[in-house]
């Protein structure tokens, strides 16, 4: 289909294999009806292979505004959509992987917090999101704002959280999501030592890489002495803007520095993806015909396949 005069130009195929296929449709809005049609039919279509064991990742970036929790929740609201039973765990004492997801998070609420100073088992905090009955969140409140402080003093303070998540072995999630505070404090060492695998967001803007190399530290670090099984297996370039040059060379820089851990799948900017969580959904569930929805779910769906068995791909 041609491009209609004060249409802008589509963006680049290559951005996401879904995010752009849809130019069956004469409008618009017919061919983010038919996105959307698909997102929702996504669950029964069998594409997602189940993983080998439960797949723990840990979202972190210490720069702020890279699309971590954004990152975090949707991908988990996509996987869930598809049949997989997830948890994201919101260790961010602004909880605003808590508000996407739709779960209570007001003070007082059973918590993250709670969880990781001893005070309750972990189970005791899980809530239901209320838009898929596969996916569920541990909140996190304003008390974790002191967390960092109260942990200095306790014993195995940097395990914290992994002695936790053994205890959520029959609830067999098989994926689990921490998203860290956009810094590289107690919280995100914490998490750190909780999971085998890291997910990094990197936005395609300026400075992308700036500040990554200080977190590609700390996770050498906490696998020298913490957890020997850690390592950084997936990046995911967000923001992606295909109607600027830096975006492409942003991208290239990061795939020649970060090689195959660098999902094909690049998350582009969307105006609607920020929205959503002012409703307390995801994109998936605010707007499944959005480019930013059908491209979280082409990520899972890649994300999945890289975790599968060998005889599942």
């Amino acid at each position: 289909m041609t491009s209609t005069a004060g249409e802008p130009d589509r963006a680049p195929v290559d951005v996401s294999r879904e995010t752009w296929n849809a130019q069956e449709s004469d409008t618009p809005i017919g061919a983010e009806a038919e996105r959307a049609v698909r997102l929702m039919h996504a669950a029964s279509e069998g594409l997602l292979p189940k993983p080998s064991r439960q797949r723990i990742f840990t979202v972190a970036n210490q720069k702020g505004g890279v699309g971590k929790t954004t990152t975090a929740v949707n991908i988990a609201a996509a996987l869930a959509l598809q049949g997989a039973r997830t948890l994201v765990i919101d260790l961010d004492p602004q909880g605003n992987a808590s508000t996407a997801l739709g779960i209570e998070h007001r003070p007082g609420t059973p918590s993250s917090y709670e969880v990781l100073i001893g005070e309750i088992p972990v189970e005791a905090a899980l809530q239901q999101s209320p838009h898929n009955e596969l996916l569920f969140c541990v909140p996190a409140t304003i008390d974790l704002a002191g967390a960092e402080i109260e942990l200095v003093s306790m014993v195995a303070r940097e395990g914290r959280l992994r002695t936790a998540l053994a205890e959520l072995k029959q609830h067999d999630f098989d994926y689990v999501f921490i998203d860290c505070p956009p810094s590289l404090g107690l919280l995100t060492i914490n998490a750190l030592v909780a999971a085998p695998e890291v997910l990094i967001p990197i936005q395609c803007e300026y400075y992308a890489l700036e500040g990554v190399g200080q977190l590609l530290r700390n996770i050498e670090m906490v696998k020298a002495h913490l957890n020997p099984e850690l390592n950084v297996t997936t990046v995911v370039l967000t923001m992606y803007d295909g109607r600027t040059k830096l975006a492409d060379q942003v991208a290239m820089d990061v795939r020649a520095h970060f090689g195959d851990k660098v999902l094909r799948t690049v998350i582009p900017r969307s105006v609607k993806v920020s929205e959503a969580p002012g409703y307390g959904m995801t994109i998936i569930d605010y707007d499944p015909g959005s480019r930013g929805a059908m491209s979280y779910l082409d990520a899972s769906r890649e994300l999945a396949q890289r975790g599968a068995p060998e005889q599942a791909r």
